[in-house]
């Protein structure tokens, strides 16, 4: 297992930030791997979606259930690959004087991947770059209303 933590003050309130991140509709929005959501309202726990994602070069599904929820501050979901992968994402947020501290971890296991020599630390790596640039993405949309949807590998 391995895992990836960032973290971003955003200029909103934080049922604002909470209701947004909670959707899964929003998140080809924001987050850089992810290419579907159809759900559009704050998933609760118990709740399933699937999800397209390109993740660290990675191209998959994977189907998720929400596991807690507790509005405004803390919202954990996990998921299955189909070639066997396991994640667990958790949000953690904060109110500050000027809008609200998100805390995000993303905890992995991708079996299909640590065999390969090298791989491992370039995969990290990659992890750390997207999911630091979804959360400049995520600060962008909420502070500006400017949307970057991410742009589909071809192939």
């Amino acid at each position: 297992m391995s895992s990836i933590r960032t973290a971003i003050s955003i200029g909103q309130p934080i049922d604002r930030v909470f209701e947004f991140v909670t959707t899964a509709s929003n998140c080809p929005k924001w987050h850089v791997s992810s290419w579907t959501g159809t759900i559009d309202h704050p998933l609760q726990p118990g709740e399933h979606v699937t999800e397209e994602f390109s993740l660290g070069g990675r191209h998959g599904r994977i189907h998720w259930i929400v596991r807690e929820s507790r509005p405004p501050r803390h919202w954990v979901i996990s998921g299955k690959s189909e070639d066997g992968g396991t994640a667990t994402i958790t949000y953690t947020l904060t109110p500050e004087s000027q809008g609200t501290r998100l805390k995000r971890e993303f905890v992995h296991h991708m079996p299909a991947l640590f065999g390969v020599p090298g791989n491992f630390l370039s995969l990290e790596n990659r992890l750390q770059a997207e999911s630091a640039e979804s959360l400049r993405r995520l600060k962008r949309i909420l502070e500006t209303g400017a949307v970057e949807v991410a742009m589909k590998p071809s192939g």
